[in-house]
C-alpha cells in the first residue's frame, strides 16, 4: 500500500468480511504522522509499526519512502512470524514495484 492509502494488492485468508481498504487508507494517515515525527526527532527513518487492538493486530513495515507492507491479524495470530516473512519478502516486493 502506499503512504497515500492506496493499495497495489490484498489478499484476506480466511475470506471474513473486512475491509482492509478502509484500514489500510486510516492507519496510512497515521503512519505519514509517525514518518514526521521521526524526521522531526532526527531518530532515525521509521521501519516497522505495530498496533494492538481489541479485535486485531496490525504490523507495519515500511519497504521504501512511499510503500509499506501491512498485514492484519487476529489476537490469537502469530506476531513473530508475521514480522519475519514481511522482512523477508520486502526485498523481492521493492523489486517488482
Amino acid at each position: 500500500m502506499g503512504l497515500d492509502g492506496i493499495a497495489v494488492d490484498t489478499y484476506i485468508a480466511d475470506g471474513k468480511n473486512i475491509d482492509i481498504n478502509t484500514i489500510g487508507m486510516e492507519f496510512s494517515f497515521i503512519l505519514t504522522q509517525v514518518k514526521k515525527a521521526s524526521e522531526i526527532l532526527e531518530v532515525g527513518a521509521v521501519q516497522e509499526v505495530s498496533i494492538k487492538a481489541e479485535q486485531l493486530m496490525l504490523v507495519i513495515r515500511m519497504i521504501n519512502h512511499e510503500y509499506f507492507l501491512a498485514v492484519l491479524l487476529r489476537q490469537d495470530g502469530n506476531f513473530g512470524k508475521a514480522r519475519f516473512l514481511m522482512r523477508v519478502a520486502a526485498p523481492r516486493i521493492v523489486s517488482e514495484l
